[in-house]
């Protein structure tokens, strides 16, 4: 989750999604399938769905031992659709015990039920995120995820769409929060002071922070930009805000790089 591993993948056994809450107004998925002229919210089983035990002609595993696999990004994992195919993606992430899974879900409150018998406190290759783009999300989904049998955990505020409080949530239970702005031509405003407060509030709760994108509609000091897509990471790097408690030593300090 912190970066541990260095090779990465991604795994979408499933594609399409329903529009749940105010983040997926401008959802990257239903934008790529409009290009194409495919309905996103039909969820269909893809097929790369045996993925991670595919073999190479060699026999050795497709995806190396050791690598983060990025899970279900063009749907939810937690999605009702997929009821019926999620037990065998959970077997194969349980048989795959050498990979990292790692998926993102606005639909927290589904866990329970979707959970294979064997998953106790959860499965140690795989993360979860949940997701909280403004407060009545982070409000509504944090304190079930924060009483989740889930063993690596970190809050996802992407997109951004307003300032948030989550102080009164952190605690040692979140590895990481990660903040974004919007991608796309009808990309809200994210405001970098947004992303600074939410900053302190990790230095402060000892909780890491990536600022993982700027969005396509950002503000700093007062001046909106607009930001293409291929430069929206680099800009987020270029802030150096990334806060990381067991590296950074001056957790206190503020910094005003970037854009």
């Amino acid at each position: 989750m912190k970066g541990e591993n260095t090779l990465e993948a991604g795994w979408n056994p499933w594609h399409g999604c329903h529009k749940l809450s105010p983040g997926c107004l401008n959802c990257y998925v239903y934008r790529m399938d409009a290009r194409h002229e495919r309905d996103a919210s039909i969820v269909r089983k893809t097929g790369d769905f045996s993925l991670p035990l595919r073999r190479a002609r060699g026999g050795a595993y497709k995806l190396a031992p050791g690598t983060m696999v990025y899970t279900c990004f063009t749907s939810d994992f937690l999605l009702e659709d997929a009821d019926a195919w999620r037990p065998e993606a959970w077997a194969m992430m349980r048989e795959r015990s050498d990979l990292m899974f790692l998926f993102i879900t606005k639909r927290i409150e589904r866990l329970s039920a979707c959970v294979p018998p064997d998953w106790e406190d959860g499965y140690p290759n795989v993360v979860v995120g949940c997701t909280v783009e403004n407060q009545a999300m982070a409000d509504r989904r944090i304190p079930v995820f924060r009483e989740a049998p889930i063993r690596h955990k970190f809050i996802a505020c992407e997109p951004l769409l307003e300032e948030i409080t989550l102080a009164p949530y952190l605690g040692p239970w979140a590895e990481q929060v990660v903040v974004g702005g919007e991608s796309g031509s009808a990309a809200r405003l994210c405001d970098y002071e947004w992303i600074l407060a939410l900053r302190a509030q990790c230095v402060a709760a000892g909780i890491a922070f990536r600022f993982r994108q700027t969005g396509a509609n950002f503000r700093k000091d007062g001046r909106i930009y607009r930001i293409e897509r291929r430069f929206q990471h680099v800009q987020a790097r270029r802030a150096g805000i990334d806060f990381d408690p067991e590296k950074d030593a001056c957790a206190a300090v503020e910094f005003s790089g970037g854009i």
